[in-house]
């Protein structure tokens, strides 16, 4: 059976950040959750990716970042992997498919393993061999609803029910609702371009 793979980020952020493009001094974009859904051809679920991060250069987590996401310090110092652990897993459920985000978050997933590199760590599995696309431009101009929507309220955006339970800016919930939007395009004839699925 043929899979594709939809993922979504949630990193390190400040007041300011996304305006200021994370550029102030120190304020890198560390992954703390990484989520992920494999569809079928039809958009069926049939498995999860969920784990939280340890960030290292900035260990301890804005309280502005625990306000978005709803991630606290005490989840991931307790749960979160290692980066190097927690991408060689991403990258592992990822092997062979289209990997899908509705943004740039394979850049920022490209930075981390950067990052981790150059401490020494190693990386499992290539970060090149699943093709990367970034999704939101096509949506956006098929569903133009969605041109200023984070993918956490697609499904709001397209007037659908809540496709997973919690709340967006967790990295699963917003994988549930850009899947739930692909779900809907291909219900009303539209698919996803040529190699992507």
């Amino acid at each position: 059976m043929s899979t594709f793979v939809v993922f979504d980020l949630e990193f390190t952020t400040w007041p300011g950040a996304y305006e200021q493009d994370w550029s102030a001094p120190g304020q890198l974009r560390e992954i703390v959750q990484i989520g992920a859904l494999r569809l079928t051809g039809d958009h069926t679920v049939v498995e999860e990716y969920d784990t939280l991060v340890r960030p290292v250069v900035n260990p301890r987590l804005s309280p502005a970042f625990t306000e978005l996401t709803g991630i606290d310090q005490r989840s991931v110092d307790r749960y979160g992997l290692p980066p190097a652990h927690a991408l060689s897993d991403f990258l592992a459920f990822c092997q062979g498919r289209s990997v899908l985000s509705y943004g740039n978050d394979m850049v920022v997933l490209g930075e981390n393993i950067g990052w981790a590199r150059a401490r020494g760590e190693e990386i499992k599995h290539s970060p090149l061999t699943p093709g990367f696309h970034n999704i939101r431009p096509w949506l956006n101009t098929v569903a133009p609803t969605t041109a200023t929507i984070n993918s956490g309220r697609l499904w709001q955006a397209l007037g659908l029910p809540v496709p997973a339970p919690g709340n967006e800016h967790s990295a699963l919930f917003d994988c549930h609702s850009i899947a739930a939007a692909l779900k809907h395009l291909a219900g009303m004839g539209v698919t996803l371009p040529e190699g992507m699925s």
